[in-house]
């Protein structure tokens, strides 16, 4: 039986696309308390089915697919120029494929306008009304307000008028920006991208006994499978070592390991290979907020997927990407004596005019594992750092480092890291990191 929050969600999945809706609305609609709505409403807004707007309300939107991510609707614009909506309120959910500045003349300007574009515009009237004509929506810039018979055209054709009091210049970097961050995100892979769906997922019940986890085993060749009870939810998972000595008639509610570890589908597969390592476990059930099993990853999934992250290009940078990618490596005369060098440019730089603790951090922990990739085959994380800043690094200065590898085990490699510029020691880390074998 769903809870009340889950037939809220499911209610509201079903409104059509730009409905408006309310706590009280909702309460009243599904008999339930206006706190519990307020709840599911707020749920629903982090999972992208509503967006809620400022003197507008809450409003049924399109949810974007994955690979559909960097387009904004005209709503999420409200919210990212902190504007207020003067017309076309029942266009907001549309989805926008371009923006565009128009300080050109206006016929000029019309060639590039079409529909489903964003006009960023000052307060020329006859502009704005030609865009709308042209099936697109106006931002206005300065804080400008439009004519009474610009917004009744906005209102019939359904394309929204917004007006914010940035400038142009900051509105399109502010509009950038938000793109540039959905990339990102967009490149961060979710247990919920790789993982195996329930109707392909073989599970065994509280009912079953050992004698069926047998037969999956003769069907399937894996060994570990999650045990849910009636509802789906997950109690338990049973390995092999869990089978050994046991009788064939045994219930599986007796042999199995309770409690087991899980992970949602918006888990990242970072933190599931952290949890995979750390626990030296091969199988993790996926489950949904009620803890009912919706798949499974292994190991090898969550290998497969780090391999494809480091092989693709990157559409957005992150900050460290841009540090990293800066790092060029110099050849020793022995495996051990290869070092990395990196010019400290402006961007790395606190507001001292040296090499900020973040920068320096993070060009320490790639340097200790690129040098431990050389000894051993996998994908790793830092586990523990100690860093010692010596002497402040200049801006433009030439940095050096030195990582050893001090011992590579199964699981754990310890390296010593010095960073050296013009000659002297700059900084000392040691560093611990976990290690994944690709098997």
């Amino acid at each position: 039986m769903a809870t009340k929050h889950e037939q809220i969600l499911r209610y509201i999945d079903e409104l059509t696309i730009g409905e408006k809706i309310s706590v009280r609305q909702i309460a009243k609609a599904m008999n339930v308390s206006e706190g519990t709505a307020y709840r599911a409403i707020k749920d629903a807004e982090n999972k992208g089915y509503v967006s809620t707007i400022e003197r507008v309300g809450t409003i049924r939107i399109e949810r974007k697919k994955k690979e559909n991510i960097e387009k904004l609707t005209y709503a999420e614009i409200v919210n990212i120029v902190e504007g207020q909506v003067i017309g076309g309120k029942a266009g907001l959910h549309k989805t926008l494929n371009k923006f565009l500045i128009g300080a050109m003349k206006l016929d000029a300007m019309m060639r590039y306008t079409g529909a489903g574009n964003l006009l960023i515009i000052g307060n020329r009237t006859k502009a704005q009304e030609y865009a709308l004509k042209a099936g697109a929506s106006v931002l206005i810039t300065g804080g400008f307000d439009t004519d009474e018979h610009v917004k009744k055209l906005a209102d019939k054709l359904q394309l929204p008028i917004i007006s914010t009091s940035y400038d142009t210049f900051t509105v399109a970097t502010m509009i950038n920006r938000a793109i540039y961050d959905q990339l990102i995100k967009k490149e961060i892979t979710l247990v919920e991208d790789i993982q195996t769906p329930l109707d392909e997922t073989v599970y065994l019940t509280l009912s079953d006994s050992v004698s069926q986890w047998h037969h999956h085993n003769r069907e399937t060749k894996h060994g570990r499978y999650p045990v849910v009870d009636q509802s789906m939810k997950v109690l338990g998972i049973v390995t092999p070592k869990d089978i050994v000595g046991q009788e064939i008639n045994t219930p599986i509610e007796k042999v199995m390991t309770k409690h087991p570890m899980v992970v949602s589908g918006k888990t990242s597969v970072a933190s599931a290979s952290h949890m995979m390592v750390w626990e030296g476990i091969e199988l993790l059930p996926v489950v949904d907020d009620a803890n009912r099993l919706i798949g499974i990853i292994s190991r090898q999934d969550v290998l497969k997927a780090l391999q494809m992250i480091q092989r693709q290009p990157q559409v957005g940078e992150t900050l460290d990407d841009i540090v990293t990618s800066q790092m060029v490596l110099s050849q020793g005369k022995t495996k051990g004596e290869d070092y990395y060098s990196i010019n400290v440019t402006p961007q790395m730089t606190n507001h001292l005019g040296t090499i900020s603790y973040g920068v320096f951090t993070t060009i320490v922990s790639e340097a200790a594992s690129r040098v431990l990739r050389g000894y051993k085959k996998g994908d790793l994380v830092v586990e523990n750092m100690t860093i010692y800043f010596l002497k402040p690094v200049q801006i433009d200065s030439v940095l050096e480092i030195h990582p050893k590898v001090l011992e590579v085990g199964r699981k754990f490699g310890k390296v010593d890291v010095e960073a050296f510029s013009e000659g002297s020691m700059v900084g000392k880390a040691m560093m611990m990191c976990q290690l994944m074998d690709r098997q």
